[in-house]
């Protein structure tokens, strides 16, 4: 490859900004090896597309994800899309020669991800990336980097939970809200992450899941374009009409088992009121724990076992020191904090360095890891279906 990598980028919604945003800046932060230049920008809204190319940078727009997917001048697709087009799109640009990013859950099912594994694994010298982005926090980096020297010993225990509360009853039916588009609701969106955040930092892979439970409480949604309701109508009495129904999890928890013989529990929930990105994980070991919140997302807490116990205590680490922590000598001068948006710039020159040959700061999940973490979600799914244990050894 060229010292510049042609990107396509499939979606101008929410994740579309974010991506657009860390290959602009990239470059500008880290000394990359090589540089992403944003190519094409793909997506369905063409009145909308125009101004999101020109606000963006984007140097050409289509509607068309197959004709993009054939340009010999793309080298990267980037798939920003609903769950369900993530398979199509994928094999698609793998087949056709290219490098492949998709944002998770890798698929909107098991089966479909799965194809995208075994497409990746044929063609072996495209690269494949997914926008596990929370790993790219240096608090969260910085906590793998712990774990893996060994400092909180032999692991006992992970709870992790991923709480929002966006998802309430006057939020239309979009596509997250439907399961052939998405696969599921709170599960696949938020526990993908936080099971992906439990694999990497301890660097172990479950063995069993069970005592998982999942609800719909709004069974109903109103549809996208309906008329508005009228002032002191009840929900209960809206024309059948204008709703439709809103079949995925509005939150899922589930205990697991992992290959250590460290036990974990999850919770996932879009109707966690007074929660808007609460995505936290805590690991207690032998000689020590670790614990981490998104929504102060520059803090590491640890907990030295080993010391005096009339000392002992909770160790505040501000990841933010060039030298010591992950990724924080691109940003600002210790101290000066990083956000949402960093996540995002850290991976994409992370792939800028693997496309290179080079390694990067911390590994980046292919579709053969991302894939495993599907298999959790599965196998959860399938626990809370038959309200019994499953072991990852059935689900392939």
């Amino acid at each position: 490859m060229s010292s510049t990598c042609n990107i396509a980028l499939l979606g101008q919604k929410f994740m579309g900004r974010a991506h657009s945003n860390a290959y602009l800046k990239a470059s500008r932060f880290f000394n990359v090896p090589i540089r992403p230049f944003m190519h094409t920008i793909v997506g369905l809204d063409l009145i909308a597309l125009a101004p999101f190319a020109d606000r963006w940078e984007w140097k050409k727009y289509s509607t068309s994800w197959k004709e993009i997917i054939k340009d010999p001048a793309i080298d990267l697709i980037d798939i920003s899309t609903p769950n369900y087009m993530h398979a199509e799109q994928a094999v698609a640009a793998l087949a056709a020669g290219k490098h492949v990013a998709c944002e998770k859950p890798l698929a909107s099912t098991l089966k479909e991800a799965r194809t995208m594994r075994n497409a990746a694994a044929r063609v072996r010298k495209h690269k494949t990336f997914v926008w596990f982005n929370y790993r790219r926090c240096p608090a969260v980096a910085l906590a793998h980097q712990l774990v893996k020297e060994g400092r909180l010993g032999r692991l006992y225990h992970v709870r992790a939970s991923f709480l929002q509360d966006w998802g309430g009853p006057e939020v239309p039916l979009g596509w997250r809200f439907q399961k052939k588009y998405a696969g599921s609701g709170a599960h696949g969106d938020l526990n993908s992450h936080i099971i992906d955040l439990a694999r990497f930092i301890t660097g172990q892979e479950f063995t069993e899941i069970s005592g998982a439970v999942s609800e719909t409480f709004i069974p109903e949604r109103e549809l996208i374009g309906a008329p508005a309701k009228t002032g002191g109508r009840s929900r209960s009495r809206r024309s059948k009409k204008s709703v439709g129904k809103s079949d995925v999890d509005d939150c899922t928890l589930f205990l697991g088992r992992m290959t250590g013989g460290t036990v974990a529990s999850f919770e996932a929930s879009r109707l966690a009121i007074g929660h808007q990105v609460s995505n936290t994980i805590e690991i207690n070991g032998e000689l020590g724990a670790l614990r981490f919140s998104f929504e102060d997302m520059n803090l590491l807490w640890f907990y030295d076992n080993t010391e005096d116990k009339r000392t002992a205590g909770w160790r505040r680490i501000m990841c933010t020191s060039a030298g010591n922590h992950p990724y924080a000598g691109a940003w600002w001068p210790e101290g000066h904090g990083i956000s949402y948006e960093h996540t995002f710039v850290n991976m994409v020159a992370e792939m800028m360095a693997v496309l290179a040959g080079e390694n990067p700061i911390i590994p980046i999940p292919n579709f053969a890891d991302a894939y495993e973490t599907q298999r959790v979600l599965e196998a959860a799914m399938l626990a809370a279906k038959h309200r019994s244990a499953v072991r990852l050894t059935e689900v392939k």
